[in-house]
């Protein structure tokens, strides 16, 4: 998974093990509730509003458990900056496996639109996660925007749907006792 922008770790972050309410992210990340482009932006710009898209998400059932926004050194940029969303499906936001989405947007031109998929698997209590990206989208700020956006987060649950099959598959495969050791042994150099 790789992020077409990058985030600071001293970015003011909020994470829950319950859905996100739209006040509590509004405190940490009032720019994802900006409700028209930077003054910077020209008129090719199309401008992509996250809230109208985590309310479509929230639609489909994914819940946010985690926002964060970037520092700003000009305030004006504050309610525009870039800006993320992580999002699972309400029943699985403290499973063992999840289905996640992570937004990425902003309203003043510091990062594309994306929107990354994924299943993830947590391995052990100390956080570590394992799994893959199942879709990447990624929306350029001009032409078309709101179909894109649209195309890409069908993009995004058809590809759940997908990988869900394959590991349904997967688990419905038995193992005998000597197969089971020969997959868990570490392979030579």
């Amino acid at each position: 998974m790789q992020l077409a922008s990058r985030l600071a770790s001293r970015s003011p972050v909020l994470r829950s093990e319950y859905p996100l309410s739209d006040d509590q992210i509004r405190a940490v990340a009032p720019s994802i509730f900006a409700d028209a482009p930077h003054e910077s932006r020209s008129e090719r710009y199309s401008y992509v509003p996250t809230a109208t898209v985590l309310q479509e998400l929230r639609g489909e059932g994914f819940e946010p458990f985690m926002v964060c926004q970037t520092r700003v050194r000009q305030d004006d940029r504050r309610d525009y900056t870039k800006h993320m969303i992580r999002l699972r499906h309400a029943s699985q936001i403290n499973g063992r496996e999840a289905n996640e989405i992570m937004l990425l947007n902003s309203h003043d031109g510091t990062s594309s639109y994306q929107m990354l998929a994924g299943m993830f698997r947590f391995v052990c209590s100390n956080g570590l996660v394992c799994g893959d990206t199942v879709a990447d989208v990624r929306v350029p700020y001009k032409g078309d925007v709101a179909g894109h956006v649209i195309e890409g987060a069908y993009e995004v649950l058809h590809g759940f749907d997908r990988a869900q099959a394959s590991r349904d598959a997967m688990q419905a495969i038995t193992l005998d006792v000597g197969e089971s050791e020969v997959f868990a042994r570490p392979r030579s150099r």
